[in-house]
């Protein structure tokens, strides 16, 4: 088994496009071996070769992964045109008695929005998984983590059930951050400040259910495999899928609340605009017509005609502005009554 370990891996691809692969084992913590040692394992007949499964983990931006796959591995046809499909809806299907599955993730390292999500693409037998990705992924690389950590894993559905696991994870990070910021935008609209664009709130909405659309599918598809599952899954297996869809429905489950949540925040922010904007036309109306009498005599008595009234009256000036106050006071008070009703 010597031959077949190869240690100072590193996060960028190899001349096949390989970026990892590890060797699982029951009773051991998983090795590291390069792409000949892993077809020198995979060679092996069964009676010779020890329990476990390979996991290779390729980057499709080297042109080499896709070739080397297709000359070196039997893999399922639906596998490699997944490889070339845009984002879209979550796959999980048999071919050749392999499982397919075509999964959705937040880039890794980078902030959340939604042009920040990849796809990778999974091929699965009992004794090899092979997955390949554009983009570096958040959960793929926290199941790298635990298994450079010693993690061992007893079989090729355990991997893809932690990896749902890693992908809730991800959901509930993100769902968690969101959670946050509603929360200081709910505070802000409870005390009446309006401290937030309701672009900001629209942005965040889209973002969550362009993420709901993407992700939302892969427990219900999980589910429908698991009703006619493939020979090789044992039941414990099974359980281990189950129980990691489950919790990745939970998780979508709060992402849809919070959605919801934000698309009532968005018409009580809606709501808050539209008052704040009536009153500001209010007190706009009222100066205006509060000023309408004054205007309106100023503009008549400016008029340098003859006849203007009261041109020689001592108390003329006082009259009339007597008369505009009067005026004006009983137009303020129908319009603070209007105001009232």
């Amino acid at each position: 088994m010597s031959n077949l370990l190869k240690t100072g891996f590193h996060y960028a691809s190899d001349k096949e496009g390989l970026i990892w692969a590890y060797l699982f084992s029951p009773d051991s913590a998983p090795v590291a071996v390069d792409c000949d040692g892993a077809l020198s394992w995979l060679s092996l007949p069964d009676t010779s070769r020890s329990p476990g499964f390979i996991w290779l983990h390729f980057s499709l931006s080297n042109l080499e992964s896709e070739r080397w796959m297709r000359r070196s591995l039997d893999l399922a046809e639906a596998f490699y045109e997944s490889l070339r499909e845009p984002i879209g809806s979550t796959r999980l299907e048999l071919e050749d008695d392999m499982l397919i599955a075509v999964i959705h993730d937040v880039i890794f390292n980078s902030s959340f929005e939604a042009a920040n999500i990849s796809t990778a693409s999974l091929c699965m037998s009992p004794r090899l998984v092979v997955s390949a990705r554009l983009r570096p992924l958040r959960s793929i690389d926290r199941l790298r983590a635990s298994v450079r950590g010693g993690q061992s894993l007893r079989s090729s559905a355990e991997l893809l059930a932690h990896m749902l696991r890693d992908q809730a994870a991800v959901l509930g990070d993100i769902v968690r951050q969101s959670t946050n910021q509603v929360n200081a935008v709910e505070d802000n609209l409870l005390a009446s400040r309006i401290s937030v664009s309701r672009t900001e709130l629209g942005t965040l909405r889209r973002s969550l259910v362009r993420l709901l659309r993407l992700l939302a599918p892969e427990p219900a598809a999980l589910f429908r495999l698991l009703n006619r599952p493939p020979k090789w899954l044992s039941e414990e297996d099974i359980g281990e899928l189950r129980q990691a869809a489950e919790e990745f429905s939970a998780t979508v489950v709060d992402a849809g609340a919070l959605a919801e949540r934000l698309k009532i925040l968005q018409e009580e922010l809606a709501a808050l605009i539209s008052e704040h904007t009536n009153r500001t036309l209010f007190i706009l109306t009222v100066v205006t017509v509060l000023a309408l009498p004054i205007n309106l005599v100023a503009g008549l008595l400016g008029m340098n005609v003859g006849g203007i009234p009261f041109a020689q009256h001592s108390q003329g000036f006082l009259f009339v502005v007597c008369v505009l106050a009067l005026v004006t006071g009983i137009l303020a008070y129908f319009l603070i009554l209007r105001r009232k009703d």
